[in-house]
């Protein structure tokens, strides 16, 4: 399927300009985004994406993006994609940034811009992945914000890749499990399911938060550690068979790491219990 795009109220092609050369989120990063799963061409979980765009924003110091014309854009990419192709799954992307502004740091106020974006894809079933050699600064202006300042992840994904895998284990500043690049951890060990808190430096990941949800709703033993209770080092058992790894995100949903830093990892029994129950669940409750 195409790249469908829309921007700034109207469809546009994948070469053509959307954005000023001097819009902000551009020339420094200054926006936020969402990345939403698409199943059978309508948006899996929108109302939280929606509610967290809103929270990023608002912690970047901008105004909370006009939902209505955010879903506009929504609308208008999905009608597309599916009047081309018809229904399918795939991933959409909300971006806002705060608009056209000074080459520096420094924003005036104006209208933001907003573009969204949609494309089919398909999900890996496990993930290759490999222990980062830079931190999550968990005291940043911007931990656990979903912004377009991506460039650490990039370079961390970079270094992942060039190992042999497809995503990169990140602790923080005191040595605590954090995240991936792009995805939120879970460590199974101890007959449960752990994902790091989000006073590590974070992400509240949407699909974090349904695994946690709908895990309990399950009776499974699936919850948030307690300070202190996963250190970085905890991904040392996975070579004496300790512990077992997964990740999550809107790109991946449940998903066992089955190679850590070249060490080949079984999948756990919790784990693919709670990745039966969400993908379950996630195309029956469209917006939980």
């Amino acid at each position: 399927m195409s790249l469908v795009i829309w921007a700034e109220g109207r469809l546009v092609g994948a070469g053509e300009a959307a954005l000023s050369a001097v819009d902000h989120g551009i020339t420094v990063g200054d926006g936020v985004f969402e990345t939403c799963t698409v199943f059978d061409g309508q948006v899996f979980a929108l109302t939280r994406h929606l509610e967290r765009l809103r929270r990023s924003a608002t912690g970047l110091g901008l105004e909370a993006p006009d939902e209505q014309r955010v879903r506009e854009g929504v609308d208008a990419v999905l009608d597309e994609a599916v009047r081309l192709d018809g229904p399918f799954d795939g991933r959409l992307r909300i971006t806002v940034t705060a608009g056209i502004g000074p080459l520096g740091s420094m924003r005036v106020p104006g209208a933001q811009s907003v573009v969204v974006a949609v494309q089919d894809s398909m999900m890996m079933p496990e993930s290759r992945s490999a222990r980062s050699p830079w931190p999550r600064n968990e005291r940043s202006p911007i931990a656990g914000l979903k912004t377009t300042s991506y460039a650490e992840n990039v370079v961390a994904l970079a270094d992942a890749k060039a190992k042999g895998g497809d995503e990169s284990i990140l602790p923080n500043t005191v040595g605590e499990l954090c995240e991936g690049t792009g995805s939120n951890i879970f460590v199974e060990r101890g007959g449960e399911l752990l994902t790091p808190a989000l006073s590590t430096g974070c992400l509240a990941g949407i699909t974090r938060a349904l695994v946690l949800e709908w895990g309990a709703e399950a009776g499974l033993p699936v919850r948030e550690a307690r300070e202190g209770e996963l250190p970085f080092t905890v991904l040392d058992e996975v070579t004496t068979g300790g512990v077992q790894l997964a990740l999550t995100s809107s790109g991946r949903n449940v998903q066992p790491i089955t190679w850590l830093d070249g060490v080949d990892v079984a999948p756990g029994e919790i784990t693919l219990a709670v990745r039966e129950v969400f993908e379950k669940n996630c195309r029956e409750r469209l917006d939980p």
